[in-house]
């Protein structure tokens, strides 16, 4: 069952109005901007002369604002009031609500990634579902955030999330207590073996003091030497460009980080790694990045970095592959548009629009037994609509490859439980550097 199919009654509507400050203001840039604009500007006069209701200025300003930002790309939008409170609130890491990284794909709220211990997760939402009703109200065909604004709430309070999941037959229900999400943005633990597990779940405010205070905690409470480090970036939908930057300086002595390159010349920035402060903190140890679909934006800047200088293993599943840079534009005091300005490549000139990350050793998660269903309807940005195109033109082939079957890899989720392995791909990261502190520690002997 297509999602499109199980909300087959929904109308779609798409505005495409755009409206004048005044008329005869109007009529002047008209006369500039040519024959397109004075189509635009005759539908504004026919619906504001002709349409069934009386309509507002406001809701056509709106709507013209909308309809041009739609046509661009997933990730360009209008902010106002409570939108734009929202970005800052989710920048923070700080808000009332589910925990979810959302998009809006094809009319549909898609979900890129519900947070680590948040409620969306602990209710078992993941990435790649479709909401399609909240408390039993479709919501596909709307804004996204019209969806976004529903979702939040007071803690405590209950909401219903019609889920469609691509792989089963039937859409299903899930109730959902809001919280206050307070996410810690970094997590870590000391594994068997002097193994660091550093956590990162979204790239808000203070990300990369946050990675080198764990560090620094890993150091002290390992019995020795620390014997490798797993820097856990799946599920970390992003955030902001500077906390990327600031955390794959923690791992590199010297080098590009990122570069962006826009339209504009201010868009074209160049990212290095500031030796002179820093350098690498955890120089000679062995590093694992960890990453999946839900890893993007940030997450991918990191990941793409510590892999093109050959500091890290990338392990997991093909990044989300969000390659593109949005800057927020004021308009006026209370509104914004975040606008795609630019694109962002790795060290070794690669872009991340559409193919994302892709690990040097892919491991699927195994410990999720919706795996084989969920493998085949696996989605990213590639396939959102309307979005940026690589300049390189990768084959659509190319980015179906890790939905095909690893004949690696044939433990079952209920065989993997009753071994105690909960986590698949955290395991066989583990295990690969446990075996190779082994390797350097006979080496020296």
């Amino acid at each position: 069952m297509k999602i499109a199919a199980f909300v087959k009654s929904a109308a779609l509507v798409t505005a495409v109005a755009l409206i004048p400050a005044t008329t005869a203001g109007m009529a002047q840039v008209d006369g500039r901007a040519g024959p397109e604009f004075a189509k635009l500007f005759a539908t504004y006069q026919r619906i504001k002369a002709s349409y069934v209701e009386k309509v507002d200025d406001e809701v056509l300003i709106r709507g013209a604002i909308d309809g041009m930002l739609s046509s661009l790309d997933p990730h360009s939008a209008y902010l106002d009031g409570s939108d734009l409170q929202r970005l800052e609130t989710t920048i923070d890491g700080n808000y009332s609500g589910l925990g979810l990284s959302v998009v809006m794909d094809d009319g549909a709220v898609k979900i890129v990634s519900p947070f680590r211990g948040s409620p969306a997760d602990e209710a078992g939402i993941k990435a790649g579902d479709y909401i399609t009703h909240l408390d039993g109200k479709l919501i596909y065909g709307g804004s996204l955030d019209d969806a976004v604004s529903q979702m939040r709430g007071p803690r405590g309070t209950s909401i219903q999330l019609t889920i469609f999941r691509p792989g089963r037959d039937e859409p299903f229900e899930v109730d959902v207590t809001r919280g206050v999400i307070e996410l810690e943005p970094v997590t870590h633990e000391l594994a068997s073996g002097n193994i660091g597990v550093i956590t990162v779940n979204e790239f808000s405010r203070d990300v990369g003091s946050d990675v080198l205070t764990a560090w620094n905690d890993i150091k002290r409470e390992a019995s020795g030497r620390v014997g490798g480090l797993v820097l856990d970036l799946r599920s970390n939908p992003g955030g902001s460009l500077d906390e990327a930057i600031a955390l794959s300086d923690l791992f590199l002595d010297k080098g590009r980080i990122v570069s962006q390159r826009g339209r504009a010349r201010g868009e074209t920035l160049l990212y290095d790694a500031e030796t002179v402060f820093r350098g690498d903190i955890a120089r000679d140890i062995p590093i694992i990045v960890l990453i999946d679909a839900g890893s993007a934006s940030a997450s991918e800047i990191v990941a793409g970095a510590l892999q093109d200088h050959r500091r890290a293993l990338v392990m997991g599943e093909r990044s989300f592959g969000k390659g593109s840079v949005q800057t927020l534009l004021p308009l006026g005091r209370d509104a914004a548009l975040k606008l795609t300005t630019a694109r962002y490549y790795t060290p070794a000139g690669h872009s991340v629009q559409e193919g994302g990350i892709k690990p040097d050793i892919s491991i699927p998660q195994l410990s999720d037994p919706d795996l084989a269903k969920r493998s085949k309807y696996v989605t990213r940005e590639s396939d959102l609509r309307g979005h940026l195109v690589n300049e390189l033109g990768i084959k659509d082939e190319a980015l179906e490859t890790d939905k095909i079957e690893d004949p690696r890899f044939k433990l079952t989720a209920s065989e993997l439980e009753e071994r105690g392995v909960e986590d698949f791909q955290l395991h066989y990261a583990l295990e690969t550097l446990r075996r190779t502190t082994v390797s350097s520690v006979a080496l020296r002997d």
